[in-house]
């Protein structure tokens, strides 16, 4: 079974210093040493009126008494109200101390909104936009500040963390057309570039991006860097570890090269190489948890079980540990065979993000090992053990059981927890969906009513509840399905599913020009099989037939498992070139 990355933060960035996207208030460009705080903040110069002068003494004297929430919330009043930049950067030094992620990027926001060039308010948005995943705000931000010409460290990040190179791409490539850059910064454009080529599997041409460029920026860190990992991705290991030797000679001092030629290492079985490069990261970074799991990932993602044993066994009894040293240790003993001892290191996940999946792991391995009475007790015992997980508890049990093909077992067991606890949502919606999975659509709907009528507010249901009546196509429930529909966006106006369900119901209701703008934003949001089998139909259906058809290309490209994709050719063959009409569905 390969083991997959379970480490939220990457090694790259991990190793990546200065360039995480974490936000810390102490990472300000203001000097933090002072002992006033908002020392560096710029001085009010302008005239006030009396309202104005009360709200600004008000918020310097709670900033005096560190009350800089008050003092946040009067300074971005009095910067509404006067449009003065430096008001509201004043707000966001405030805002900073916090710790209140909402309140410090309302406060950036509106710095942005009447500087739309300063730099701080974009780092300040770019980190907070890449702790969140958002890699694309993330990037916009980053290009934003004069004088950070470091986009490739960055891209190199965000492709590490799981961004969309194509989405990263595009970005880069209007970067390199629009705006003042110099050599330098164009360079450095043109290498974040090619890392995106690279991850979108075109490594020819990413090398040639590099070859164009001058030798100074070829050889330079991010050039060398660049190169590395371009190689490495296109399976040219030999070349990606002496790419990184070069790089490690010229800044000894950058963990990166040495995590590079470890990975090449790693691929070229030079295992005694490689823990030697491991070792050195440890010395010199810090013999942390987070790393050491890390560093033993990328022994595993290879097969090499025993050197990643040895990085994560000093662990096993740190409180510090993150829960992904279980999980690991888990895979590593289902793999050698030892079920009951991965089944003690799964047990020890704790409540997180990570304990369903090993509950989950646990009882599958069980069940392959043909325990399934002894899976089904572990999960018997562990809802019983953790009240706080319990319905993910059952809809493991549910989903696995449906996976042995149990499925009268399963409705059993749904059915009979439901019942014990009728006010769960979240057990109701999931047996809601199973159903209309199974084409069962009046017990999805029955429950989706329930539930809408037990959380009124709950958007989700809502939503799910309108989009079902709407993709049923019967036009007597259009009218309902639209007033569901509209009220789960009032409720989540940025859910991409709801913007998704308002444009299939207006399609449905036979608008597709109404229909396109919203299932195009759902698209940018979540570029899934559903949304995009809806987008090609619109599409086709409005006249625009060469987007449509490009898109039905992409999406059977991207993606594996496409049923509704399938579906919408077996209902609109007409959309279908011959050459697609005969690829396999899935």
């Amino acid at each position: 079974m390969p083991v997959r990355t379970l480490l939220a933060l990457s090694l790259t960035t991990w190793l990546a210093g200065c360039q995480s996207v974490s936000y810390s208030p102490s990472g300000s460009a203001y000097d933090m040493a002072s002992d006033d705080p908002m020392a560096g903040a710029p001085p009010i110069t302008r005239g006030l009126d009396a309202e104005g002068l009360s709200t600004l003494l008000i918020a310097e004297m709670a900033g005096q008494r560190g009350d800089y929430r008050r003092a946040t919330e009067g300074y971005l009043a009095a910067a509404e109200r006067y449009r003065s930049p430096a008001l509201v950067e004043r707000a966001t030094l405030a805002a900073r101390f916090t710790d209140d992620t909402a309140l410090i990027e309302r406060a950036a926001r509106q710095w942005q909104s009447v500087s739309p060039e300063a730099p701080v308010a974009a780092q300040i948005l770019g980190n907070l936009a890449g702790s969140r995943g958002n890699w694309t705000e993330a990037l916009q931000q980053r290009l934003i500040a004069p004088g950070e010409d470091d986009i490739t460290r960055f891209v190199d990040t965000a492709l590490s963390s799981g961004a969309d190179p194509q989405a990263l791409a595009a970005q880069l490539n209007e970067a390199l057309t629009t705006g003042q850059r110099d050599a330098r910064q164009r360079d450095d454009l043109q290498l974040a570039l090619a890392l995106t080529d690279s991850a979108s599997g075109n490594h020819d041409a990413a090398q040639r991006r590099i070859a164009a460029l001058d030798a100074s920026s070829r050889n330079s860190t991010q050039g060398l860097l660049a190169e590395s990992r371009i190689a490495l991705d296109a399976g040219r290991y030999q070349q990606a570890r002496s790419t990184a030797r070069r790089g490690l000679d010229q800044s000894p001092e950058d963990p990166r090269f040495l995590l590079l030629m470890a990975r090449a290492d790693i691929r070229l079985g030079n295992l005694t190489s490689a823990e030697g490069n491991t070792d050195t990261l440890l010395d010199t970074r810090g013999d942390n948890p987070l790393l050491r799991v890390g560093l033993a990932q990328l022994y595993l993602e290879e097969g090499h079980r025993a050197p990643a044993r040895r990085l994560l066994l000093p662990l096993v009894d740190d409180p510090q540990a993150p829960s992904a040293l279980y999980l690991l240790l888990g895979s590593i003993a289902e793999q050698e065979g030892d079920v009951d001892n991965a089944l003690l290191y799964y047990r020890r996940v704790p409540s997180g993000p990570d304990f369903l999946l090993s509950r989950q792991r646990a009882a599958s391995m069980l069940i392959e090992a043909d325990r399934l009475l002894d899976a089904r007790a572990f999960l018997r015992v562990e809802r019983l053990r953790h009240d706080e997980a319990y319905t993910g508890l059952v809809v493991t049990e549910v989903q696995l059981l449906d996976q042995q093909g149990m499925n009268a077992q399963a409705e059993t067991l749904l059915n009979r927890e439901l019942t014990r606890t009728p006010e769960d949502g979240d057990l109701r919606y999931f047996r809601a969906m199973r159903a209309w999975t199974e084409g069962d659509m009046d017990t999805s709907e029955q429950d989706l009513r329930t539930l809408v009528e037990q959380q009124p507010d709950n958007a989700v249901a809502l939503n799910a509840l309108g989009y079902t009546l709407a993709d049923a196509g019967d036009p007597d429930d259009f009218a309902e399905a639209r007033r569901l529909i509209q009220r789960a966006y009032d409720l989540s106006p940025d859910n991409p599913a709801i913007l998704d369900s308002l444009g299939w119901i207006a399609y449905r209701e036979g608008k597709p020009e109404v229909a396109l703008p919203w299932i195009e934003q759902a698209w940018r949001q979540i570029p899934d099989q559903e949304v995009a089998a809806h987008l090609i139909e619109v599409l086709w259906d409005l006249g625009e037939r060469e987007r449509a058809r490009d898109l039905l290309k992409q999406a059977q490209e991207r993606f594996e498992e496409r049923p509704l994709i399938v579906d919408l050719l077996d209902r609109r063959p007409e959309i279908a070139p011959d050459s697609t009409r005969r690829l396999p569905g899935r």
